[in-house]
């Protein structure tokens, strides 16, 4: 997974003062899940649209399968579901997909094969006006997958799906990626993120702030303790490792030093009179990353 197949360069969307999309550079290579993280409102569909060109960009530059966003040698290769799907309501979800299956001389065979994907097949005869909103969004991921496009772009994919709808969607969209195809994928949900996709962009207030990969992104191992008093512990910590190793996390001390330390760190607390209660290892989940970078980093207690 090394070859570009989407590049941006500074990527900017103003409207009217206001920047939705800010100078964003990034790069999802083939075969992989590339997840781009954010908040509602930090420019995550504003980028996509700009990917597949429905909306033209104020600045910058980008590539998507080798060539500018929105031309014809892009767009046939390209699958993609971006904010809510729209089909005909009074057809069938299968009659909608052999509508546009047409369009790109594909046979039932091909709808056949993306119901069934999507787990859709014992509804397909159904009017779409009938489909709940999760099941609506399953048919629009069916019709991007119609064509077996070489790159997969995907916009809250599990919006309006029940949990056991969105691990089915988690499933397909792992499925598809180890089958050799890209997707490129926007939510705001950090487990689902973390869970299914290969690197991640983390993007807030149309900034990009971080792309890496999820481990990476986690970075050093961490010890978690829970002492009391609280206060005392944070500071007998901090003198033991560096003020700037020390969190709060619930209502816990998360320091970040390796396994290895932890003794020493522990016997000085004990020391200094703080009850120890809790001690074990712990991982900087996605979610505090996301947090550290966006400005809402917990400190320990003043």
């Amino acid at each position: 997974m090394t070859e570009p197949i989407v590049t941006t360069n500074r990527l900017t969307k103003h409207y009217g003062e206001r920047a939705a999309v800010d100078q964003v550079s990034l790069t999802v290579r083939r075969g992989e899940v590339y997840g781009f993280l954010g908040p509602n409102g930090a420019g995550k569909t504003t980028t996509l649209r700009m990917l597949v060109g429905l909306v033209r960009p104020t600045g910058g530059t980008a590539q998507v399968l080798g060539h500018p966003p929105g031309s014809p040698a892009t767009l046939t290769r390209i699958g993609a579901l971006i904010e809510g799907p729209g089909f005909y309501p009074y057809l069938s979800g299968r009659d909608n997909l052999r509508v546009l299956a047409r369009y790109t001389g594909l046979d039932d065979v091909a709808v056949a094969a993306a119901l069934e994907l999507v787990d859709l097949t014992g509804r397909a005869g159904d009017k779409f006006r009938s489909y709940s909103l999760g099941m609506k969004q399953r048919l629009g991921v069916a019709a991007a997958l119609l064509d077996e496009p070489d790159l997969l772009i995907l916009d809250e994919p599990t919006n309006g799906l029940d949990p056991a709808g969105m691990a089915d969607m988690r499933a397909l969209i792992r499925y598809l990626a180890d089958q050799g195809q890209t997707v490129l994928l926007s939510s705001h949900l950090l487990g689902e993120v973390e869970q299914i996709c290969d690197r991640v962009g983390v993007i807030s207030q149309g900034r990009l702030l971080a792309e890496s990969t999820v481990a990476e992104l986690r970075g050093q191992r961490s010890v978690l303790v829970r002492g009391d008093p609280l206060k005392v512990a944070a500071e007998v910590a901090a003198g033991q490792v560096g003020a700037d190793r020390v969190t709060l996390a619930d209502g816990m001390l998360r320091l970040a030093i390796e396994d290895d330390r932890t003794g020493a760190v522990v016997r000085a607390l004990v020391t200094a009179g703080v009850e120890v209660r809790e001690v074990h290892p712990g991982e900087r989940t996605l979610e505090d990353v996301f947090f550290e970078l966006t400005g809402d980093r917990k400190e320990v207690p003043s």
